[in-house]
């Protein structure tokens, strides 16, 4: 049960990450860029483990 919600965890990050980058694509600040792919690498790392 755990193990699953930890993947699902995971995946929200991978995607609220994503959908920060997709809105953020118009670069309007170079920080809020930085955001977006530490919450996708957090998310990638939570689900490797």
């Amino acid at each position: 049960m755990i193990r699953v919600l930890r993947k699902t965890l995971g995946v929200c990050l991978i995607g609220l990450g994503l959908g920060i980058l997709l809105v953020l694509l118009l670069p309007i600040s170079g920080w809020l860029f930085a955001i977006g792919v530490v919450v996708v690498a957090v998310g990638l790392m939570w689900l490797s483990c």
